[in-house]
Order: structure tokens, then sequence, then C-alpha cells
């Protein structure tokens, strides 16, 4: 018989100082893209109830009838940062666009599928999560929730680089120490046919196959919570940690496809 992955519950209510914000989202979205718009999903840490006040990101994936024009991109920025600025309980809004008929097709039933399925709740519009059944957990799975490594390293150790702002840096940081530990946890989430909700049930499942990584995991997590370390030491775990990452992903890619 074979294992499925859980699904998020959506039957319990959310935290309730994050309610108006994710209220406030769907009023705008709602309104400004209503010709566009096709449905709402909340995913992430706000999605599971486990958001921390001030340092949790709200995440929705956006699914339109077609893609947006310069001025409803432009809407979407705009929207980004009236809601920080407004809502203290998070740190940014953050978005995945994706088009109705591409989350419907062959090509996107692990790319969308899987994360409407299994990562996320419908919060407005036609739930589409029901068009999937549920998903085992196999390497093509684990590829829909984070691709290839190395262009992300490449790309964040340019903006490392340039960076002389403090808050930038703790951003990208954040981002970079997160990417490094949810792309670590794809490398057996086959093996441990388990779906992680959180960065430190992916971390733990990383180290039951990769032990010897603890240190380095413990160093991408110091990224991940925002802790200030020295860009040296930043971009050396990138490029250590990062591309041994890159290289076992590339490995399993090219052993199983």
């Amino acid at each position: 018989m074979a294992l499925l992955l859980p699904v998020i519950d959506n039957q319990r209510p959310f935290q309730p100082v994050f309610q108006p914000c994710i209220h406030e989202a769907l009023q705008h979205l709602n309104v400004l893209f209503k010709d566009a718009l096709h449905s709402v999903y909340l995913s992430g840490s706000l999605a599971r109830r486990e958001g921390i006040p001030g340092r949790s990101d709200l995440n929705l994936t956006l699914v339109l009838k077609r893609p947006l024009n310069d001025q409803e991109t432009s809407r979407l920025h705009s929207l980004n940062w009236h809601l920080a600025r407004r809502h203290k309980a998070i740190t940014r809004l953050d978005l995945k666009l994706a088009l109705y008929e591409n989350v419907l097709s062959l090509e996107g039933i692990f790319e969308w599928g899987f994360w409407l399925r299994h990562c996320c709740v419908c919060l407005s519009g036609k739930d589409l999560s029901g068009s999937f059944g549920d998903f085992e957990p196999s390497w093509d799975a684990a590829k829909s929730l984070n691709g290839p490594l190395e262009p992300i390293l490449n790309e964040y150790r340019h903006k490392i680089l340039k960076t002389r702002v403090a808050e930038h840096y703790l951003d990208y940081c954040e981002y970079i120490g997160k990417k490094m530990l949810w792309t670590a946890f794809t490398l057996v989430m086959h093996k441990e046919k388990t779906l992680a909700l959180s960065l430190n049930q992916a971390t733990a499942c990383f180290l039951r196959i990769y032990p010897d990584k603890s240190l380095e995991a413990e160093r991408a997590a110091m990224l991940a919570s925002r802790t200030q370390v020295p860009k040296k030491a930043t971009l050396y775990l990138m490029q250590h940690f990062g591309l041994w990452i890159a290289d076992e992903w590339q490995k399993i890619e090219r052993k199983i496809g």
C-alpha cells in the first residue's frame, strides 16, 4: 500500500494576530484583480497556524485566469508595501503566481498540484486542490518544492557582496539559509517517506540521513533566524554547504530523473 503525504488542516481558525492581515489582503486582491484572479491560497507558517508575530511572512499563491499587465504588477508591489506597513505581525507579503491553465496541465501536476494539495489552504475562489489526488513522497514531489539550488546561490552571492544595508543583508541571509535547508530536505524526502511542514522538521529529516552535516545545518539555521554573522562566513557556507547540496541534488536527478 502506497504511503500518501498529509494535507494541511483547513478546519482550524487562523491565529488571531494574523487574521486582520489575511482579511485585508484578500479584500485588496479581490478588488484590484477581480478580472484576473481565480483563487487565493495561503502557505507557510500561517497556514500551519505556527506563525511568529513580527517574524513570519504572509505567503500567498495566486492562481490567475490570465497574465497580469504592467499596471496590475505594479499594484502587487504597492500592496506588499502597504500590508507590511499596516500590519506589524508580518514581515512582508510573499507571492507565488500561477496561471490556471498551467496549474491543470499535465506538466503542472507536480509543480502546482502537489503545492496546492499538500502545502496550501484555499482562502478565496474555487479550491483547485481537490482536482488532484494525494501524492506519494517521491523525488518528483520533492523537486516540485525546490528545484536546482546553484542558480539561486549565484544570485544571492552577488546580492550579499553588493549590499551595504544591514537589513537587506539579513533579508538575503534569511532567504538563503532557509533555501539551503529546504533544498537539503528534498534530498531525503523520498527516502524518509514524509513531508516536512516546518523548517525544523525539514532539518531533522535531512540530518537523519546526513548526520555529518549537523554543523553546516546549524549554521544555515543561524542565517535563517536572521542572526548577524560576517559576510565572509555566510559566503563560505554558501560556497561549501550550498554547493554540496546542489551537487547532491544533481546526483539524485541523474540517478532517478
